[in-house]
């Protein structure tokens, strides 16, 4: 059976139809799409955006009405991702049942979070080609998964570089900054970069800041140093991106890392 298509000639889409992808679309200014029945946010350009959750449903539709009132259709397949699970035993009753305490403070925080994430702005950079923060050794990847004596936590939703305390890390891309907190409980020092239409990336475990939340940023602009905070057993950054509060793959927007470092000599 043939491929369906993922774009006409008024409507074309970039991404992997895939679990935890963004994809970015641009159509005719004006027009109204909805994702299985949901309208999308088009700007003033005609560009949109949405995503896949990391365990999407195969199918999906795409509904697009055009200003001169002419429709179009677009059935997208999602495939499937083959996530990492691992699973151990014999740990703490201590780890699996945290201080009360710690579990008020980290519901803070993840308010604060959501509340950076729900940024709905005019910004078009998410449309735009994104760079590493930060480039090294992939330690983590996102859907990956742990079963703690057979209960299963949250998945993983980021994509781990693991680098020295005090490695600088870039703006992947334009936009402005919606939260910088040097000190949350689980993620430690935490900053979220809103690039527009509900397009957000997230730094994790971060030892410096050097930005506010209102500083407008530009890509490969420096934003801060990796570090070991929060809860962690050793420095890396944790590279999260989000479509609002959809978790995706921030390795769907960008090349893969082994094309971005340098050749090793012999």
């Amino acid at each position: 059976m043939a491929a369906q298509p993922h774009s006409t000639s008024r409507t074309s889409l970039e991404g992997k139809m895939a679990q935890g992808a963004l994809v970015r679309g641009t159509t005719e200014p004006g027009s109204e799409i909805s994702l299985d029945g949901k309208p999308l946010r088009v700007n003033k350009a005609g560009q949109f955006a949405f995503g896949f959750e990391r365990d999407a449903t195969p199918e999906h539709q795409l509904a697009i009405r055009y200003p001169d009132g002419n429709t179009e259709e677009l059935s997208l397949k999602v495939t499937a991702q083959d996530y990492r699970i691992s699973r151990l035993t014999g740990i703490s009753k201590k780890i699996m049942e945290p201080n009360p305490d710690d579990v008020a403070r980290a519901k803070q925080d993840s308010q604060m979070v959501r509340e950076a994430r729900d940024t709905d702005s005019d910004l078009n950079a998410f449309a735009g080609k994104f760079i590493w923060p930060v480039t090294g050794r992939i330690s983590g990847v996102y859907g990956s998964q742990r079963v703690y004596n057979g209960v299963a936590g949250n998945p993983h939703y980021g994509v781990d570089i693991a680098r020295p305390t005090g490695t600088v890390v870039v703006a992947p891309a334009d936009g402005v900054i919606t939260l910088a907190v040097p000190d949350m409980f689980y993620s430690g020092g935490t900053m979220i970069i809103d690039h527009g239409l509900g397009v957000s990336s997230s730094f994790l475990h971060l030892s410096k800041l050097y930005v506010t939340p209102g500083t407008k940023v530009k890509q490969g602009q420096k934003v801060a140093e990796i570090g070991a905070t929060g809860r962690v057993t050793g420095p890396h950054l944790d590279w999260r991106l989000n479509w609002y509060q959809m978790r995706l793959d921030p390795q769907t927007v960008v090349p893969a890392m082994s094309s971005v470092l340098p050749k090793k000599t012999q």
